[in-house]
Order: structure tokens, then C-alpha cells, then sequence
């Protein structure tokens, strides 16, 4: 797992684990609700895809499940997203990683 940035979109776009599957999708899901007190406002299941809305601060962000991308966090607005919307996504994405990272040290040992 390492974080990866990328403006595909028009916004930017943080891949938090490229291999990630649906465990790794409900664990970090599970960590924005328990450790940071996020609740999902809107919640779309597809067959390849899952994204889940939630507001962190004052922007609305989406965490994104995909079979061909794994799991990734950006603004839910896309190309509308504020700067300052994109930088949430950095921030949080970063919190996340060390969440993670913290998580898979405990499972090795």
C-alpha cells in the first residue's frame, strides 16, 4: 500500500491502496466512522464501483471502491471541487495512510 495523487478527474484524486479489495474498502470506511466521526450522507452500490459520500469539515468528499482502480478518496464535485476541497483530500488521505500503515505493523507482529 502507498498513497498515490493524481489529477485525472479534474480534482485531485488520492488512490489509498491500489490492490484494495472490499475489506480494505469496509476497513477504512470503518475507520472514518469510529476514529473520526464521519457519517455517510449518501451511499451508491454498483457492480464494479462503490461510493460512499460523507462530509469531513466543510467539503464533501467521496470514498471510492473499484475493481479495476481499488480504494481511493476525492471530492465529491469533481471538476467543481474548491482548492481547498482537493487539500481535504490530501489531509485526510494522509491521516488514513498512517491509520493503515499502523494497522498492517499490528497484524505482522
Amino acid at each position: 500500500m502507498s498513497l498515490t495523487l493524481r489529477t485525472a478527474l479534474g480534482c485531485t484524486e488520492a488512490v489509498i491502496d491500489d490492490d484494495g479489495g472490499l475489506k480494505r474498502f469496509y476497513l477504512i470506511a470503518d475507520i472514518l466512522k469510529t476514529d473520526l466521526d464521519v457519517a455517510f450522507t449518501d451511499k451508491e452500490d454498483d457492480f464494479d464501483a462503490i461510493n460512499w459520500n460523507f462530509s469531513f469539515g466543510k467539503h464533501l468528499l467521496t470514498l471510492c471502491y473499484s475493481i479495476y482502480n481499488g480504494v481511493s478518496l476525492f471530492p465529491t464535485r469533481l471538476n467543481e471541487a474548491s482548492r481547498r476541497a482537493n487539500e481535504a483530500v490530501v489531509e485526510l488521505a494522509n491521516v488514513l495512510e498512517g491509520k493503515l500503515m499502523s494497522i498492517d505493523m499490528r497484524k505482522t507482529a
